[in-house]
């Protein structure tokens, strides 16, 4: 069986169920484990990479008000690689290529059919969900069932060291700087179970833009930002646009010293196994007193205006 990725958290998945052999090629954004970026690439993006997080937006409102998208699909690498099974997403297409970009891509193109997976997961239990969906068609339900006992258990401590604590801070997670962007689909999900009360996005509907005064008017006890394909040391360059906002420095977060940084790229943006690291990332971040994972530092860092 030969297996072509195109979704980081799909490559995670194939890789955590021990299949890492079977995978032949993935996206352009797979880069976990680092033993796969050897792997023939298989999409391109069509944004260039160097953009701040406005210019970013505004090509992305372009491209997709001109119904083009934002990836493009290498069809002779997937021809050549000829594989069996493709995973793609149907979440989200600012995230990842799309199940509709990858049909149209391979219409008649391959010389044998491909399955084509597509995730579409909107809270932990749909990438809980979608894990067992990948295991089982892959032909390991056994490894799947191993894996999800595994990652389930760890949420479950979590729970369970919470059980008693009745009062759970406000947090603010940004997903996007400019436009301010909260996050939802599984953050705010994530955000419960690790202890506190996710504000102005709902579990399992999509990400809102909101206004800077929807935020001064909340006044989150935590402020973690999380921007989707961002790294810390990314972040931090464009961390003036919230430092400037009218009002910044009053907040409750700000003023407590709880304001955070988290690596959205590698943990919160990716629906697959490593978002029970994310859960133990907030966990640590919002119950720093019963939870030490070992993430500060990798995961988030604790940033001082």
């Amino acid at each position: 069986m030969q297996i072509i990725s195109l979704l980081p958290a799909a490559t995670e998945i194939v890789c955590a169920l021990g299949l890492e052999d079977k995978l032949v090629g993935r996206s352009h954004e797979c880069d976990y484990p680092e033993s796969i970026t050897g792997l023939p690439v298989c999409t391109e993006a069509n944004i260039p990479g160097n953009l701040n997080s406005a210019a970013i937006d505004a090509k992305v409102k372009e491209i997709l008000n001109d119904a083009l998208s934002l990836y493009n699909v290498k069809r002779d690498v997937i021809q050549r690689l000829s594989p069996d099974v493709i995973i793609t997403q149907a979440q989200c297409d600012v995230c990842a290529v799309s199940l509709t970009e990858v049909e149209h891509a391979l219409e008649d193109y391959l010389a044998k059919k491909a399955k084509i997976i597509s995730l579409q997961p909107n809270s932990l239990d749909d990438i809980f969900n979608d894990i067992k969906t990948v295991a089982n068609s892959l032909g390991a339900p056994t490894a799947g069932e191993e894996l999800l006992e595994s990652l389930m258990e760890r949420v479950d401590i979590i729970r369970h060291k919470l059980k008693f604590i009745d009062i759970k801070p406000t947090v603010a997670c940004i997903e996007w700087l400019e436009p301010l962007m909260v996050s939802g689909n599984w953050i705010p999900g994530l955000v419960s179970i690790a202890g506190g009360h996710s504000i102005l996005a709902e579990e399992g509907k999509h990400s809102p833009y909101i206004d800077w005064t929807d935020i001064r008017l909340q006044d989150p006890d935590i402020i973690v930002v999380m921007p989707c394909g961002f790294s810390i040391e990314r972040t931090i360059k464009e961390m003036d646009i919230l430092l400037q906002q009218p009002g910044f420095a009053e907040l409750k977060a700000v003023k407590n010293n709880r304001l955070y940084i988290a690596d959205g790229n590698q943990y919160f943006n990716r629906p697959g196994p490593r978002i029970v690291d994310s859960v133990e990332i907030l966990a640590e971040i919002i119950n720093p007193k019963q939870f030490i994972f070992g993430y500060e530092g990798d995961g988030w860092i604790k940033f001082a205006v």
